[in-house]
């Protein structure tokens, strides 16, 4: 490997780790906002089950390695713009404590990375549509099945004794919690898995498109220490700020969660943890009362859903053309 192509390595672990460090919490905001685990606990378990999880399968890295943008007609420059898009935008909105989606910060930088070099021939159809339907799918999937299944949960349990309904649920909600870390892993994780492996062919260590168990084994582990050093801003804005959980409620956002998430990870479809998450605590929120989902905080998470895609792909756009103008 030359120097050029493990400073881009380099750069998509840097990713990585941000995104265990930033994205991960939102697979266990839930159950510490119920305070069925504490912080430390929680990061922990998912620092084991995110690795575990990274490891389960292939089908979403080689949707970004290969179906996001054409790796005929790019370079390691797109990689490195993209990555550093990534790292810019998730720091920036982490010192908010607002909750980024990595998936959609992924995808945008290399879609701006990549036009900066080949323009919009270099988008690939195939890969932006299910971009496009784990859009969808989080967001009404996650929101109408919530929703529903609170519903369910509420009609069933409404005569049970509240003591007795949280001891049970509590030891559910750390089975969907372990859940919904696994998911994260199985889904979030893999997308940088793709990055690295594109990176290797880019870099000519590879001829053809390949994830080996090694690159798998890395990254998983990087976005594993990455959740172990924390993220408490998130977890605090997610679990805490965005709606007063019942541990019920907990159970039901991440069973639904994790549950759509498993689903497109075995399709191949790259979803959001961030906003599959969030949706599903607004819909068993909303299946309590409305006013109990504190709509300002929901404003300024959806504010960031919608500037990821601009804010990231531009950033990616301008630091791989300054890139390509300075090598």
């Amino acid at each position: 490997m030359d120097t050029a192509l493990l400073i881009v390595l380099a750069l998509i672990l840097c990713a990585e780790f941000i995104n265990g460090w930033t994205d991960a919490p939102n697979a266990i905001a839930t159950v510490v906002g119920t305070r069925v685990l504490t912080p430390m606990k929680a990061i922990l378990l998912a620092a084991v089950l995110n690795t575990i999880g990274a490891m389960s399968g292939t089908a979403v890295a080689v949707t970004i390695g290969k179906n996001i943008v054409d790796p005929s007609v790019i370079d390691l420059s797109v990689i490195s713009g993209a990555m550093v898009g990534i790292v810019i935008w998730s720091v920036a909105a982490w010192f908010r404590g607002l909750p980024t989606s990595e998936s959609h910060a992924l995808v945008a930088g290399l879609a701006g990375a990549g036009l900066a070099v080949a323009g919009p021939s270099v988008l690939l159809w195939a890969g932006w549509q299910k971009v496009i339907i784990g859009l969808l799918f989080s967001t009404f999937l996650g929101f109408g099945g919530a929703f529903i299944f609170a519903k369910i949960l509420r009609y069933f349990f409404a005569s049970s004794s509240p003591l007795l309904c949280r001891k049970n649920f509590g030891r559910l909600q750390i089975l969907s919690s372990s859940f919904m870390m696994f998911s994260h892993g199985s889904n979030d994780g893999q997308k940088f898995i793709g990055v690295f492996s594109l990176a290797l062919l880019l870099g000519g260590v590879y001829t053809t498109f390949t994830v080996p168990f090694w690159v798998i084994l890395l990254c998983a582990g990087v976005m594993g220490i990455g959740t172990s050093v924390g993220g408490y801003r998130i977890i605090r804005t997610m679990g805490m700020r965005m709606a007063p959980l019942d541990v019920y409620q907990g159970f039901a956002a991440e069973t639904v969660a994790a549950s759509a998430i498993e689903i497109a990870s075995r399709l191949g479809v790259p979803v959001s943890t961030t906003h599959m998450i969030n949706t599903s605590i607004m819909g068993v929120g909303v299946a309590s009362r409305a006013t109990s989902v504190r709509w300002p905080v929901v404003k300024e998470i959806v504010t960031a859903w919608i500037l990821t895609f601009p804010v990231c792909g531009a950033i990616s756009y301008i630091v791989t053309i300054c890139l390509r103008a300075i090598l």
